[in-house]
């Protein structure tokens, strides 16, 4: 699970929505291209053409915002005639027509973001790493240790299935990762996988 591409289709005024639903996912080691940030960096929306049609899957995200955004049903459009999945993340079951119709999604509960970010990763982690229902894909993120002059590759392997994740969530118990060289353990959400605190090591001298 590493070098897949994830193409985060929206409306302007949902940037904001669409940034924090994907702030823990653009963790994992696989490209996640939200258009506004593509063109807020200088590119022209028509020119993302070549992000779209490399991707491994579609996120296209349907809000009433977004109704009738013509650059969404293109991207869709274009999406689906490339054989491009096209994963719908909706906020009423009526937005989600058209080409998507009769596909599974996503519902958009803006009361409980850890949800909709927990469900957004289930069906992300089927689709980018199907090893069949009773395999479980081995994710991970890995990161740079934050303690002074340490700096050394830490990695959190997450091998837990998707319901596990839910019910430590729900225990209210965490996901650890701790650094080999200065011994500093980090701590981070089951359903989002957003970090929530470091217990300082001591660093180990040569």
């Amino acid at each position: 699970m590493t070098g897949e591409q994830v193409f985060v289709s929206h409306a302007p005024s949902d940037l904001e929505l669409v940034q924090e639903l994907f702030s823990t996912v653009k963790n994992f080691p696989f490209g996640v291209h939200i258009v506004l940030e593509e063109v807020g960096s200088g590119r022209s929306r028509k020119r993302l053409e070549g992000r779209l049609a490399n991707s491994d899957i579609v996120v296209a995200v349907l809000t009433n915002r977004s109704a009738g955004s013509r650059w969404i049903n293109q991207e869709i459009g274009y999406a689906l005639a490339k054989g491009i999945p096209v994963l719908p993340l909706y906020e009423t079951e009526d937005l989600r027509g058209g080409f998507v119709n009769d596909v599974e999604g996503v519902k958009i509960d803006r009361e409980n973001p850890s949800f909709t970010i927990f469900n957004l990763l289930c069906r992300l982690r089927g689709e980018l790493a199907p090893l069949g229902a009773m395999s479980v894909p081995n994710w991970y993120i890995r990161f740079p240790c934050t303690i002074p002059d340490c700096g050394h590759p830490v990695t959190l392997d997450i091998t837990q299935g998707q319901t596990k994740l839910w019910k430590l969530h729900q225990h209210g118990q965490q996901l650890t990762a701790t650094c080999d060289i200065c011994g500093s353990k980090y701590y981070f959400d089951p359903a989002t996988i957003g970090f929530r605190g470091r217990e300082d090591g001591i660093q180990r001298s040569e």
